[in-house]
């Protein structure tokens, strides 16, 4: 690494991921999906909106079942965590091992809820909760690939519902959100405030 003595920046060495070199912050999420007889849960953070239409995207491996899942049942669910959630989805990341499947020894002991139209699970500790039917996988990334899906059902949270007459500052306030900070950190967002858009912005 090169320090730039005029800017106060440091050069990155490009031949190498340069994601655990700074902090970023995403949602975070758990991805249930349908598993053999069972089914499988999943934090994610590498996420997003897809456009401004329901399309909905996460960032998976073929090396993670979540991937052969999803490629088998073409559906999956997506819980977007509470503040005081993270501890579960720290349990949802737990390995499985060759002789006990993840069903068996963590996703029973997860406070989960049956998907009111696909065959899969969904967390009851989340403020957001939306149901996709697979769109399309893009491989290529690397060793990661783009699984995209299109929102078929959601629901919120009456407390992240946003209306009109509802003050958003003391709303986020009194209902924060997770917030992952990567690598290996998380934060509760409580304080916020109105973004300067240009006037006549238009998205």
């Amino acid at each position: 690494m090169k320090l730039n003595k005029n800017h106060n920046y440091v050069s990155l060495d490009i031949g190498f991921p340069i994601w655990d070199k700074t902090f970023i912050a995403a949602p975070l999420v758990v991805i249930g999906t349908k598993e053999n007889d069972g089914y499988d849960m999943a934090p994610k953070h590498m996420i997003t909106p897809l456009g401004f239409q329901n399309y909905f995207g996460f960032v998976c491996t073929p090396k993670h079942s979540t991937y052969r899942n999803v490629k088998v049942s073409k559906t999956f669910t997506v819980s977007f965590l509470l503040p005081e959630s993270v501890t579960i989805a720290s349990l949802s990341a737990f390995p499985r091992d060759q002789i006990t499947s993840k069903s068996e020894n963590i996703i029973n002991a997860l406070p989960t809820l049956k998907s009111d139209h696909i065959d899969a699970l969904i967390l009851k500790d989340s403020y957001l909760r939306l149901e996709c039917k697979l769109f399309k996988i893009i491989d290529g990334f690397g060793e990661n690939s783009i699984i995209s899906g299109i929102i078929t059902h959601a629901s919120v949270n009456e407390n992240y519902l946003i209306e009109s007459e509802k003050d958003q500052q003391s709303q986020l306030k009194d209902h924060g959100l997770l917030v992952y900070i990567a690598p290996g950190r998380f934060a509760k967002v409580t304080e916020t405030f109105n973004f300067p858009f240009p006037k006549g912005f238009k998205r």
